[in-house]
């Protein structure tokens, strides 16, 4: 948990102002570490930012420092010109238009917030201007791409013995939920236990901002989860032969690590290798592109648009939007390639 935020008065040395005078400037005695902290803990407190998020920002505000620090410069210094500066050097560093833009969307929040603390008299990121950058469309497996990932997935986890059937079975398990619901990797890896009951044909998924919301499960999801927690009880009934049995994890898909359940990053690793034994480019494939496969596919099945909305759990129907672009150049593809009148007909 983080600590609560109590650096954000002045300190005790600083005179009351008078009534309807400026409160004065906090010393900008602070290393870029403390600020940084200082920041992360408002986002944290006031904002319910998740540990990912901070994680992001905390990653960003550690690159702006050093680069800041090596020309003399800090968090509480440095100038327009110098945020300009550091722009530039993502640009030069081979940053993604997206990238720079998100490193300056946290610049500008940064100094937001030290403006309104009175660390800074002035927010130096308040004029600057991001890169242009066209409206990108996600990338998308077709269907056939799909089927040729869960067929693979089924076949190993069909023909593996020992150990290596657990992971099998829970790698196919992983893809059949995730390519059933659209659910987040995040969301997906921390399902707990309750959601593979034999009966559930609904799970209720913890999302961004703790939201809770129901997804329906189909037929072939639900039978990967019973084969895999067939699987996982057996592996447990016999490790628990002559030793103590160790508590029953909470998870859906544990792992011994600190958060209890399997990673993000793990899945994606197996996810890629999984990908190069089906034939297809590891590089265009990830948890989050089958996500956006699950809603391009319902869409292009004639799916309502609020509908996915709420499977994908986004709050902001505009968000969901950017799949129907994804369907439209899909028909214009076609339209192009097969109307009877179209050039080369």
């Amino acid at each position: 948990m983080r600590r609560p935020r109590t650096s954000t008065s002045a300190p005790p040395s600083a005179a009351a102002p008078e009534p309807g005078e400026a409160a004065p400037l906090r010393p900008a005695s602070y290393s870029d570490a403390g600020l940084s902290e200082l920041f992360l803990d408002m986002i944290a407190a006031e904002q319910g930012a998740s540990e990912n998020t901070i994680d992001a920002y905390r990653r960003d505000l550690a690159d702006l420092s050093a680069y800041l620090a090596r020309r003399r410069h800090s968090l509480a210094s440095a100038d327009t010109e110098a945020l300009r500066g550091y722009l530039s050097d993502l640009d030069k560093r081979g940053f993604a238009t997206s990238s720079v833009a998100r490193r300056l969307s946290s610049l500008r929040h940064l100094f937001r917030f030290l403006l309104s603390e009175r660390i800074r008299a002035d927010d130096p990121a308040a004029i600057l201007s991001g890169p242009k950058r066209g409206r990108g469309l996600p990338k998308v497996l077709s269907i056939a791409d799909v089927d040729r990932l869960l067929d693979c997935a089924r076949q190993e986890a069909e023909a593996a013995e020992g150990p290596a059937r657990l992971r099998a079975l829970r790698l196919y398990c992983l893809l059949e939920v995730l390519y059933a619901t659209g659910l987040r990797v995040s969301e997906l890896v921390s399902l707990p236990l309750s959601a593979a009951r034999r009966d559930a044909r609904m799970i209720v998924v913890r999302g961004k901002g703790d939201k809770e919301r129901l997804v329906p499960l189909n037929g072939s999801s639900k039978q990967a989860m019973a084969s895999y927690l067939a699987a996982s009880d057996a592996a447990a009934k016999a490790a628990a032969k002559g030793a103590k049995q160790a508590p029953p994890s909470k998870w859906l898909f544990p792992s011994f690590g600190e958060s209890g359940h399997l990673t993000r990053q793990h899945f994606a690793r197996d996810l890629k290798d999984l990908a190069a034994r089906a034939g297809l480019s590891p590089r265009l494939v990830s948890p989050h592109v089958l996500r956006h496969a699950f809603a391009s596919h319902l869409l292009h099945n004639g799916a309502d648009l609020r509908i996915v909305q709420t499977l994908l759990g986004h709050s902001d129907i505009s968000t969901t939007q950017i799949y129907t672009h994804v369907v439209e150049d899909r028909l214009k593809s076609l339209v192009r390639d097969l109307h009877p009148l179209a050039e080369g007909h």
